[in-house]
């Protein structure tokens, strides 16, 4: 029997030639549609009716989709966040749904750590002046001087927090759920209120989960709390933050800045008011670059994917 399997993953399709071996002694057989960062339930509707496995990104699986995917065994999402998948209606469909829990955890915890560098240190700004040919001594600050505030203190904000002890900062957390009280006496963690984390942190640093308690946790309310020296980095979801009430808090300066790897809409539109803030730092949903995670994120992906396609028989 042959599996059709369609790759959606745009982290995966470049590399697929490497994998070609695997494909062949299951026999699968790959369909490969065009993608930049994800797909839409409308973009995805025309390449899934015969399909009887995905390897996905964060493209859009809707009860409309999986209604139109009769064949439909398996989705194994290239990742940790499946947000974007209807996880009851491929319960009720008979599809299984895999991920790659704690894929990244190293890298978007260095990524956390250079945004809060590079905004402590100033040091894409001197670069910037030095290149116009401006000798400036900008004010920079040493990190053990500063506080750290982490909302969602799972698998990736522990490993953060593990980082900025190594800096000497004082370090706040917060969670809905209770933080194992072995790694808050480990981390010496102060664990606080979301309001007085907000009040009293220099940087506050997102990872949670895009769930409906964490839509727009972000927004005018808690923006009005942070500090006007604050700054705000999101590695987490886009929609964790209300960006057209953060695009208010920069242009009314009341807060630092804000470093965003991941947004509302991505990729982020041509007209979005947050690339035009010099104290706003962007990258392209990056944060969880790493060769070698992306090699194990690859394999582990492949194999809830033949894992899935057996169980099915």
């Amino acid at each position: 029997m042959t599996w059709r399997v369609l790759v959606s993953a745009p982290y995966m399709q470049p590399v697929l030639h490497e994998y070609q071996h695997v494909f062949a002694e299951n026999n699968i057989e790959l369909v490969i549609p065009p993608v930049r960062e994800r797909l839409s339930e409308e973009e995805l509707l025309p390449w899934i009716g015969d399909i009887d496995g995905v390897i996905c990104g964060d493209d859009q699986f809707t009860e409309r989709l999986l209604h139109a995917a009769p064949r439909l065994k398996v989705i194994s999402k290239w990742g940790t966040g499946v947000d974007s998948i209807d996880h009851k209606a491929a319960c009720r469909a008979g599809v299984r749904v895999y991920n790659t829990p704690n894929a990244f955890t190293e890298p978007v915890a260095d990524t956390v750590l250079g945004y809060i560098l590079c905004f402590a240190r100033q040091l894409p700004w001197m670069d910037r002046d030095i290149r116009s040919g401006v000798w400036t001594k900008r004010h920079c600050v040493a990190l053990r001087e500063c506080t750290f505030g982490v909302i969602g203190v799972g698998n990736i904000g522990k490993v953060v927090i593990r980082r900025a002890i190594a800096f000497g900062m004082r370090v706040f957390g917060n969670d809905i759920i209770e933080i194992p009280l072995p790694f808050v006496a480990e981390s010496n963690l102060e664990v606080l209120s979301l309001d007085d984390l907000l009040r009293q942190a220099d940087f506050v640093s997102l990872h949670c989960d895009l769930n409906p308690t964490s839509f727009h946790l972000i927004g005018e309310r808690e923006l009005q709390l942070m500090r006007t020296t604050a700054f705000l980095v999101n590695t987490a979801r886009g929609p964790v933050v209300d960006e057209e009430a953060l695009v208010r808090a920069l242009q009314e300066h009341r807060i630092a800045g804000a470093a965003l790897d991941v947004f509302e809409e991505e990729p982020l539109p041509d007209h979005s008011p947050l690339r035009r803030f010099d104290n706003v730092l962007l990258a392209p949903h990056s944060a969880n670059s790493s060769r070698e995670a992306w090699r194990r994120v690859h394999e582990n992906t492949i194999q809830n994917l033949l894992e899935g396609l057996k169980a099915s028989g």
